[in-house]
Order: structure tokens, then sequence, then C-alpha cells
């Protein structure tokens, strides 16, 4: 790669498949304790709703100067009404998403008092998509991949339905023959459903999960050896070209099979003062395919997404990364690769 003329995350079309919610937030004080339980009393002084789940990661993209196209089902409700509107506020590409009367549109709602998250109340539908619904949704994905330029395909699955082994097969056949990027950010009903994708990235409790296995972490190099297993049978099952997985407050691993032999590394978690992990996931994997669609090697890819994902656990609630900020941290690092614009 020319660093000469790499402009970082510009000018790239990003197809994001998967659950979109509404994330609502009540904002309030706390001064008591409730006299019919132990629990404090939060007084409400702001309400807000932003996108959120799959939509996190649209507005992550959008931050980071890529078009992102959002492709899902939502409810036909006042809150798939209410993503509509946020979306087309924020210029967010909705050719892809299609209304449906037998689903209700995921909002999650969370109680912040005196800035610490003290309770969310979910409201959702977790059932696969009817094939009614399915095969619309796989129709508005075929048409946005003939008729435009895609760099990539995110796969953001939450578990709520909206991704199905149907959508995955056709959705990853459909990539492949346009040797599109895809990469997935699991979870557990799915997990082994993912084959032939480009960048595979669960956490580790999601790893467990999904693979059914025991992950030694008694020590950095029992961590990475356990992991190095666990990448290796993901290559062998589902034939994923690369492997990251999020450790939370431990970093992240990530390993390339692209190459002979395969080539992996821990990456430490920054020092940083945490406040809120929601989100940092979308965070990590918008970072990540953008940076990889670009031409980035594996090891600044991740090691720029890990900081990402540290970045945006700095503030309260869902937030999408500050480019400029990222970019500044990252350039102080390495000014021949990151540029300041």
């Amino acid at each position: 790669m020319n660093s000469d003329t790499f402009r970082p995350f510009a000018d790239q079309q990003i197809m994001i498949i998967g659950d979109v919610m509404i994330d609502a937030y009540m904002w309030g004080e706390v001064t008591r304790i409730s006299p019919e339980a132990p629990v404090p009393v939060v007084s409400i002084h702001r309400r807000e709703k932003r996108l959120g789940g799959a939509a996190n990661v649209a507005l992550n993209l959008l931050a980071l100067g890529c078009t992102p196209i959002v492709c899902t089902v939502l409810g036909n409700d006042d809150a798939g009404r209410d993503c509509l509107q946020l979306m087309y506020a924020h210029n967010i590409d909705r050719r892809g998403i299609v209304q449906s009367y037998d689903r209700m549109t995921t909002v999650k709602s969370r109680v912040i008092g005196n800035n610490s998250h003290i309770v969310r109340v979910d409201e959702e539908t977790t059932s696969p998509l009817s094939e009614a619904d399915a095969t619309a949704l796989i129709e508005r994905v075929d048409v946005t991949l003939r008729t435009s330029h895609i760099d990539a395909i995110i796969f953001q699955d939450y578990d709520k339905g909206c991704i199905t082994p149907q959508i995955i097969d056709e959705v990853t056949a459909m990539a492949k023959r346009r040797d599109i990027l895809t990469t997935v950010d699991p979870k557990h009903r799915n997990f082994l459903h993912y084959h032939d994708v480009s960048l595979f990235k669960p956490n580790l409790k999601e790893l467990r999960e999904g693979l059914n296995i025991d992950v030694e972490d008694h020590t950095p190099e029992a961590l990475k050896a356990s992991l190095d297993r666990a990448a290796a049978l993901l290559h062998e099952r589902q034939h994923i070209e690369r492997v990251c997985i999020t450790l939370s407050n431990r970093g992240l691993y990530a390993c390339d099979f692209r190459t002979s032999p395969a080539q992996s590394f821990l990456l430490p978690a920054q020092l940083r003062t945490i406040a809120d992990v929601s989100g940092a996931g979308d965070t990590v994997i918008s970072v990540a395919t953008s940076l990889l669609a670009s031409g980035v090697d594996l090891p600044d890819a991740m090691h720029a997404a890990n900081m990402a994902g540290g970045i945006v656990c700095e503030q309260v609630g869902v937030v999408p990364i500050d480019r400029a900020r990222l970019l500044s941290e990252l350039s102080k690092e390495n000014p021949a690769l990151w540029h300041r614009d």
C-alpha cells in the first residue's frame, strides 16, 4: 500500500445486514432510595432515542467517512417509524429496509442516574424471520449488489432473528461471486452457520459458547495458545480467513490464515477511563471492516480497531467513534501511515 495516497475510510460503500433497534435513554438524578423496595428512585429530566444495533454500525461507518447501506427487517410499528426517521435525519441509505407486520421493532430502554447505568428494559421479538420477510430482505440485498458498488458486507448479528442461515448462505454466495469482503460480528444462534467469510469477530464469551470450549486464560501465553487452537478450529470447520476475538479489558486477539503458516497476535487493552462498554463491538467491526476493505494489513487494522473500541468506552451510552480523534491518536504512533485530515 502506498501511504502517500492512502486515505483511511474514504469513499467506501459498506452494506450492513442485521438487527436494527432503538436505543432509548432516560437521563436523571438519583436522590433517594425507594420506600417500596431497595432500589434507587430516578427523577427523569431528559429522554433520547438513538439508532442502535446494526444501525449503530452504520453510524460508526458514517462517522468514519464511509457510506453505509442498512439492510434489515423492521416492524411496521411506531419504533420502526422512529428508526426510519432517525436514519433519514442521519442521511443513512434506507433502500435495504423491509417493514413487516409480523414483527416488532426492538427497543432497548436504559435508565441513567447520576451518569451511571442503572437498568435496561428490552422490548423485542427474537424469532427468526418469516419465509416471506427473509425472501424480501434477500431481494433487497441482491438488487443493491447488482446496482451499486459495495466494498464490504458486515453481518451484525444480535440474535434477534433478522439474520437466518438462509440469508447467511445466499448473501455470502453473492459476495463471493463479486469478490466482496465479508465480516461477521456473531451471536450464539448462528455462530456455526457462517462459512467462507473474510473476518469473524466474536468476543470471548461468544467464542466459548459458540464452539462449546474452555479457554485457558491464567497467563497471556496460555490465553494465546488456547485462542490459537480455537481460531484454527474455526478455520478448519468454517473456512474463515481471519479471526478476531475481542477480550474486553485484556485487549484483542487476531489470526490470519491467508498466510502460511498462520500468523496470530495479542494486542493489549489500552489504559483508559472506562465509562460504558456498550457499542464497543460495533465500533471495532466498523473500523476493522473499512480498513481491511482498503487493503490495510491485519495487524494495523486490528490495532486501529482496538484503539477505536477503547475510545468509545470513555463515554456513557452507545456512541459512534470520533474519526478525527482516532486518526489523531493513530498518527502520533505511525504518521507515515495514518493521515490527520
